[in-house]
């Protein structure tokens, strides 16, 4: 039985996560969750699933939760967040938590010797020289969730690195795939979280539409498979079948698909190197879908995965600008405070103003977010 910290519990990724653990009841059990401030739903969880320990954003539902479970050990903010991330019963964190608080705990899981299932793509994007550094140090594997960054992993398996040619991440081109520039300037909130193939929470599903998204995919997929930005391109899908693709220098390119369902990539995550049954899952069925659709990604119709590029390219402090940025701005268009595209001027502000620190230091990463979100929220 394998033993988990699940980060994020409440959340899209964590809640289908529990899914799996459901279905399985004799492969693995939960030990630790953080469930921000989800409460009613973390009671249900924790009369369920019945974990030792459990991390809240706020010290008032710490102390009324203490009160009805006082046989388990409740923990809040940040270091609670860090407390359930290295809980020491667990061999797997799976970090589903969204935006750059995922990274402290998880370079602490990493430093305490837990296998890493990673969901928060703003941990590799911010830190990513510290986070492999730290997993080569500790001979920590770090197994991607991400149906893209899944997609890869399982294409490479029996592979080697010298002879991939490229990586090609596909993309669903979001609720607005379909729509000029022109057509943006007006869309609502409400409209920009009707996402066309996934159930994502609303900050990724807003990033999905900016394409964002993809572009802290490409930055992520950098660091997870020591590849070089020349090497990785995207690739608009709308039907979302093919997760992602590698080509190799002999032109022959494998790719994995399945319909799309997040528990997939999840439970490959918790399995591997084995696999288990799913049996909810529905099953491809090419004969009745009988088209794909693939088209070249247009940078200049999608901006935001051109800033990440750029900002992924010349690396050091930018990726971390950019991932603050964003998540300031996609914050500010989910509050009705900005329009849609205003996200990305705010973002490229943010980029052009600011001074790269190269190889910054783990402190060095929290003062420029920091200073990143606070000269974004004065923009506003």
């Amino acid at each position: 039985m394998k033993k988990i910290n699940l980060l994020g519990a409440t959340g899209s990724i964590g809640t289908q996560t529990l899914d799996i653990i459901r279905e399985h009841p004799s492969e693995f059990r939960v030990t630790a969750i953080s469930v921000g401030k989800n409460i009613d739903l973390a009671r249900k969880f924790i009369v369920e699933f019945q974990p030792e320990l459990v991390s809240v954003q706020d010290y008032q539902d710490c102390h009324t939760l203490k009160a009805e479970f006082p046989n388990i050990k409740f923990t809040f903010g940040q270091e609670g967040l860090i407390e359930a991330a290295v809980y020491e019963k667990a061999d797997i964190l799976v970090n589903a938590v969204i935006g750059s608080v995922g990274l402290n705990p998880t370079l602490q899981a990493i430093e305490s010797g837990k296998i890493i299932a990673i969901a928060n793509k703003e941990t590799l994007v911010t830190a990513g020289h510290l986070v492999i550094d730290a997993a080569k140090r500790n001979n920590v594997p770090l197994l991607p969730v991400d149906s893209e960054h899944s997609a890869i992993f399982q294409a490479l398996q029996g592979e080697k690195e010298k002879n991939i040619e490229r990586l090609i991440l596909t993309a669903s081109g979001g609720s607005f795939r379909d729509r000029t520039r022109q057509e943006l300037k007006n869309v609502t909130v409400e409209q920009a979280l009707n996402h066309p193939n996934w159930s994502m929470g609303a900050k990724i599903t807003i990033d999905s539409a900016s394409m964002m998204n993809k572009g802290l995919e490409v930055i992520e997929a950098h660091w997870l498979f020591n590849m070089p930005y020349e090497k990785i391109d995207v690739l608009l899908h709308k039907e979302s079948i093919i997760h992602s693709m590698v080509e190799f220098h002999d032109s022959s390119i494998i790719a994995q698909l399945g319909t799309p369902d997040m528990r997939v990539p999840i439970q490959f995550a918790l399995t591997y190197p084995d696999r288990l049954a799913l049996p909810t899952s529905k099953r491809l069925d090419l004969a009745s879908i009988g088209k794909l659709h693939f088209q070249e990604m247009d940078v200049a119709r999608f901006r935001c995965l051109g800033f990440a590029y750029e900002a992924g390219k010349k690396g050091g402090s930018m990726p971390t600008v950019l991932n603050a940025a964003n998540e300031v701005a996609v914050a500010a268009f989910l509050a009705g405070k900005i329009h849609f595209l205003q996200i990305e001027d705010l973002i490229e502000k943010a980029l052009t103003t600011h001074q790269i620190v190269d190889h910054p230091s783990l402190a060095a990463i929290q003062e420029i977010d920091t200073e990143t979100r606070d000269y974004v929220r004065s923009l506003l």
